[in-house]
C-alpha cells in the first residue's frame, strides 16, 4: 500500500526542518512526503531543497499556491487531489512525530476507518529551545525530558507520551470517552474515502474545517479510530494571527448542519481542481512558487 505524508505548511522553516528531520527516524517510512504549503516564502523553498540533497531516499514534492491569507483546507485538498498514494496520513509542519507514528496509522489503516490523534504541546520556551539533536536522538519524546520541561502536567498528556504499555495504551484508546473527531494535524485515512467526501470544506477558514470533515467521514460510514495514545507526536508551539472569531461562529454553524442533516460532499473540495489530477512521483514538482525551483 502506497502511503504519502501529507504535511500543511506556512511561513515556518524552522518547523518545518524539525518536522522533516523526524520523519527521517520513522521505522515505517512513507513512500512519500507532500509538503502543502500554504503561500510560505523563499525560506520554506529553501529547507526542502536541502530536505531533498541531504535525504534523497524520501521523495518529496512540494505544493504551493499563492499566499491568500489562511486557505489550508484548499492546499489539503490539492495535496490529496494530485497524489497517486492509496493510504494518506496528515500532520501540521510543526509536529515533530515519534518514530513509531506512521507504523502504528498503517497498522491500525481500514478502508471504513480514519484515524485521529492528539498532541503533545509544547510551550514557547521550550518550543524555542528544542535543538535538531534533541530530534534526531529522539529527546523530544523522552518521559524524563517532557517532565523537566513541565510538559507533562496533566494525566492525559502522560498517557500521550506512552506511559503506559502499547497494549494497554490500544484498549484505552477503544474506550477513552472522547468524541472521535478528525485530527488534522495527526490524522490519516484512505484517499477513496476522502474523495468520496469531496475532501475538506474550503469555505471554512482557522477552527472547525477538521471536526466538519470528520463528520462528513462518519456520515459516509468511515468511522473514527483514536490513536490518541499510541501516536505520539509533539507540537511546536507558535502564535496564531489567523484566529478569526466570527469565522468560528460561522464554521460552528456548518458543524451543526453537517451533523444534523448527514451531509457528506462538500460543496467547495477537491473536484473544484480538476486541473491537479495524481500526477508521478517520480517528477515530484508539481508546483512551485514563481521564481523558486523544484
Amino acid at each position: 500500500m502506497q502511503t504519502e505524508l501529507i504535511l500543511s505548511t506556512y511561513n515556518s522553516p524552522r518547523a518545518l526542518w524539525l518536522t522533516l528531520l523526524s520523519v527521517t527516524r520513522q521505522t515505517r517510512l512513507p513512500d512519500s512526503i507532500c509538503v502543502a504549503d500554504d503561500g510560505s516564502g523563499p525560506e520554506t523553498a529553501e529547507v526542502i531543497a536541502r530536505f531533498r540533497a541531504e535525504h534523497p531516499q524520501i521523495p518529496l514534492r512540494h505544493l504551493w499556491h499563492e499566499d491568500r491569507g489562511f486557505q489550508k483546507n484548499e492546499i489539503l485538498n490539492k495535496g490529496v487531489g494530485s497524489s497517486t498514494a492509496e493510504y494518506m496520513v496528515f500532520i501540521d509542519g510543526d509536529c515533530l512525530i515519534h518514530p513509531g507514528f506512521i507504523a502504528r496509522h498503517l497498522e491500525l489503516a481500514r478502508p471504513d476507518r480514519f484515524l485521529s490523534g492528539s498532541l503533545i504541546r509544547l510551550d514557547t520556551p521550550t518550543t524555542e529551545a528544542v535543538t535538531e539533536d534533541d530530534v534526531l536522538s529522539g529527546r523530544v519524546f523522552d518521559r524524563g525530558w517532557l517532565a523537566r520541561t513541565g510538559t507533562l502536567r496533566r494525566f492525559t498528556t502522560r498517557l500521550k507520551a506512552g506511559a503506559w504499555p502499547k497494549w494497554l495504551s490500544s484498549a484505552l484508546e477503544a474506550l477513552y470517552p472522547v468524541g472521535r473527531n478528525w485530527c488534522g494535524a495527526n490524522g490519516s485515512a484512505y484517499r477513496a474515502a476522502i474523495l468520496k467526501v469531496n475532501g475538506l470544506d474550503e469555505t471554512m477558514k482557522y477552527g472547525g474545517g477538521d471536526k466538519e470533515f470528520g463528520i462528513r467521514l462518519e456520515n459516509s460510514g468511515v468511522r473514527g479510530r483514536h490513536v490518541r495514545f499510541t501516536a505520539p507526536l509533539v507540537h511546536l508551539d507558535h502564535p496564531r494571527g489567523y484566529k478569526d472569531a466570527e469565522k468560528i461562529r460561522i464554521h460552528r454553524g456548518q458543524i451543526t448542519h453537517a451533523r444534523r442533516s448527514g451531509k457528506i460532499r462538500a460543496e467547495a473540495g477537491i473536484d473544484g481542481h480538476p486541473e491537479l489530477a495524481p500526477r508521478d512521483l517520480a517528477h515530484p514538482g508539481l508546483a512551485h512558487p514563481p521564481g523558486q525551483g523544484a
